[in-house]
């Protein structure tokens, strides 16, 4: 017979998992699907992985938005890799992409502006914050290459954004450990931190439980061998860049449930 111990005890371990959030950064419409089934909350759908994420295009939105039945969607709006100093050109781009965004029914939108100086770019974030307006903003990785992440953090929350994307201004979130705790608690519940960049089934638990942080960011992307019989392997689509032009990196159920499992 269970003693009542045991059910308390139980029904904590049941709340904590619950509180937890997971987030996956997809770069496909099937990657987005993967994700949802294996029980993530939220989708970060965005195309140029290899560049850190850009704006994914009007059809995958659209597609994923009709397949994502029980998680959130979230599209990232940067129209560029490299710095996140943009050209009035581009902020007209980020503007014009916030507004798809919103036709297609996101639920959210993911971006992040900096000034010369390495600041939070308030003016401009003030301005894609009011086009934004009754969607859910996250300030993504930007973050990371920020000069004062302190001071980065109270601006961001007086913006009124509702999570930032960090890994601690490391290469990776398992590295940044200590920042993210420190920024935990600076939060004080009035924004959320995402924990995420090589966030896996060998680290979360370590992170979660070190930080206090009860959101991860992960893509638990797998390489797919291409269906193509025929392969010429002289020719890069690239370029200079040499990929492997047969092979392409998708999530899956597999391992976004090992994911989530190892920290539950």
């Amino acid at each position: 017979m269970t003693n009542s111990s045991t059910i308390n005890s139980a029904t904590q371990s049941q709340l904590q998992k619950m509180r937890y959030q997971f987030e996956i950064c997809a770069n496909s419409v099937d990657s987005a699907w993967n994700g949802m089934r294996a029980g993530a909350h939220r989708i970060e759908l965005c195309d140029g992985i290899p560049e850190g994420g850009t704006t994914p295009s009007y059809g995958k939105i659209a597609l994923a938005r009709e397949v994502l039945t029980a998680a959130k969607l979230h599209v990232i709006i940067r129209p560029r890799s490299g710095d996140f100093l943009y050209s009035e050109c581009e902020l007209l781009i980020m503007e014009k992409d916030i507004e798809i965004a919103r036709q297609l029914k996101a639920d959210g939108v993911v971006f992040g502006c900096l000034t010369p100086e390495g600041e939070i770019d308030v003016v401009t974030m003030k301005r894609l914050m009011k086009k934004a307006k009754g969607l859910s903003v996250t300030f993504h990785r930007a973050f990371d290459v920020c000069k004062n992440p302190q001071k980065a953090l109270r601006q961001l929350i007086k913006l009124g954004c509702q999570r930032v994307l960090t890994s601690g201004q490391k290469k990776t979130a398992e590295d940044g450990i200590e920042l993210l705790a420190e920024l935990q608690k600076r939060a004080a519940g009035r924004i959320s931190l995402i924990a995420g960049c090589g966030v896996n089934e060998n680290n979360i638990a370590r992170i979660a439980a070190e930080t206090g942080i009860m959101e991860f960011h992960f893509s638990a992307r797998e390489p797919q061998d291409s269906r193509m019989l025929y392969r010429n392997e002289q020719v890069s689509m690239g370029g200079t860049v040499t990929i492997n032009e047969f092979e392409y990196p998708m999530t899956t159920e597999r391992r976004v449930r090992a994911i989530i499992e190892a920290i539950e």
